[in-house]
């Protein structure tokens, strides 16, 4: 019985993870059929586990939370430097945020889950960039003075802007400058 448990875990953080993907390229509003093919599973089985797509939505969106928070601690200790761990960590973050973007519209009809959810996403995350940005400062790489809140609402906010920006208008590029503010002159 446990390993079917366990079975049903992998399968489940696969349709997760295949839904993320196909969120990040194509939107929350992509066909379930494209998801599923993605997933390599049926239809029916992301309705059974996910009756609507909200519901669908707000499993990626903690799915996603919870990949963000773990691969800090692992980027941190796989990574060149404290910096490059920042970047890398920062895009899986932004990779995150175009998900989260279309969270809103999917929760329309439950705003207390929406709050609930930026409340889990601050729990979880901001204490995993406190701890890169502290090993980025420590290891003399960036500025002391940068607070993780504003680093990540600075980030969601350069994220945000890009819809309707016009097709010539970088967000990673943007963000990359940002970083790059953020790295310590001697």
């Amino acid at each position: 019985m446990a390993a079917k448990r366990a079975d049903a875990r992998r399968n489940e953080k696969a349709l997760l993870d295949a839904a993320a993907a196909v969120f990040v390229t194509d939107g929350v509003d992509a066909p379930v059929r494209r998801i599923a093919a993605e997933a390599g599973v049926g239809m029916g089985t992301i309705y059974r586990h996910f009756p609507t797509r909200a519901d669908l939505v707000v499993a990626v969106y903690r799915h996603q939370i919870d990949a963000c928070a773990e691969a800090g601690p692992a980027l941190l200790a796989s990574a060149e430097s404290p910096f490059a761990a920042l970047r890398d960590w920062v895009d899986l973050f932004v990779d995150f945020l175009v998900t989260k973007h279309g969270l809103g519209a999917a929760m329309r009809t439950d705003p207390e889950g929406f709050a609930g959810l930026h409340g889990l996403f601050l729990d979880r995350l901001l204490p995993v960039l406190a701890d890169i940005l502290g090993a980025a400062r420590e290891a003399g790489e960036i500025r002391a003075d940068i607070p993780p809140l504003h680093l990540l609402r600075a980030i969601g906010d350069i994220c945000a802007g890009a819809e309707g920006a016009g097709p010539d208008y970088d967000a990673r590029f943007a963000i990359g400058l940002l970083l790059d503010g953020c790295r310590y002159l001697g």
